[in-house]
């Protein structure tokens, strides 16, 4: 399995090293690197864990649209060249159709321990230092501001749309869309508590910046929305 997983990963790599939307092989090996972590304390199959991991993002619908986000052409090729016997296909494969934001919205979520901890490290590496990169990262790749303090916040956020079109008018409208949501959606302990700390980072980030840029009511904003959302009010 170990030459297998290491096809996989150069697979990958070949795939998603052109990436310029914080999807690519860096965010690969931080979700593998934290998956490993949690898979060791939670005594999942390191080898799962691993295949779901790398290939989790090779037919995102963000970068490969909707038709491969559902067939997975990408993941099914990679794992045929390397030699995965089809029952194993059939699982990771499985495992991948149950991941994601928008698939939660939907009420879809992995079943497995392997697939629930993929999920969770996924979501982590959108919060926290890297969370904020990326979504910076995403913002300038799509042409889209990163704050403009002159717009009042979007009050009347309808999670569902997010499914269908991400309209987010800046990256900063991102963070209360998506980012701020994620720590309510792990499914195992050991995510849940590393997805605190980084949800905790990013709501002072947030602080940080609108009290630089003197948006007061943006700061009302925040407090509000965290108020409502159960998140973080540490100030």
């Amino acid at each position: 399995m170990e030459h297998q997983i290491g096809i996989i990963k150069q697979k990958v790599i070949e795939l998603l090293s052109q990436d310029k939307t914080g999807h690519g092989v860096d965010h690969i090996d931080r979700v593998l690197t934290l998956a490993l972590k949690f898979a060791q304390q939670e005594q999942a199959d390191i080898n799962l864990v691993t295949i779901i991991a790398l290939l989790h993002d090779a037919d995102d619908y963000k970068l490969f649209g909707h038709k491969a986000y559902t067939s997975l052409p990408n993941a099914q090729r990679i794992m045929q060249e390397a030699g995965l016997d089809l029952t194993t296909q059939d699982q990771i494969c499985t495992e991948i159709q149950h991941l994601g934001y928008s698939k939660r919205l939907q009420n879809i979520k992995p079943q497995t321990l392997e697939g629930q901890i993929v999920s969770d490290a996924d979501m982590c590496d959108g919060l926290g230092v890297h969370g904020i990169l990326r979504t910076y990262q995403y913002g300038i790749a799509h042409h889209r501001p990163f704050f403009q303090k002159e717009n009042s916040p979007n009050t009347n956020y309808n999670l569902k749309s997010y499914i269908i079109s991400n309209a987010s008018e800046t990256s900063v409208d991102h963070f209360f869309e998506k980012l701020l949501h994620l720590k309510d959606l792990m499914l195992t302990g050991w995510g849940k508590h590393e997805a605190e700390t980084r949800h905790n980072f990013t709501v002072d980030f947030l602080r940080q910046l609108f009290q630089e840029e003197n948006a007061t009511e943006w700061l009302e904003y925040l407090d509000n929305y965290l108020t409502k959302n159960g998140g973080t009010d540490r100030n």
